[in-house]
């Protein structure tokens, strides 16, 4: 991939898309009557690393200004 910002917007896409997955199946999972604590933790941890990267992929579509 190449940093061209219509390139960045659709990456930027499939990362919320997997982040609104992972937020569905976090909450599917914890409304069972016995949800796996290990697994809970390991999505919860996997959508915290896509929200790091949603936010880095963000800061690259401002440009930079040179004061």
């Amino acid at each position: 991939m190449n940093d061209s910002p219509s390139d960045i917007a659709e990456f930027l896409a499939e990362l919320k898309v997997q982040h609104r997955d992972l937020d569905d199946a976090i909450h599917r999972l914890g409304e069972a009557p016995a949800p796996d604590q290990l697994q809970l933790t390991r999505l919860k941890k996997r959508k915290l690393r896509l929200k790091d990267q949603i936010a880095y992929w963000e800061s690259k579509l401002i440009p930079d200004l040179d004061a």
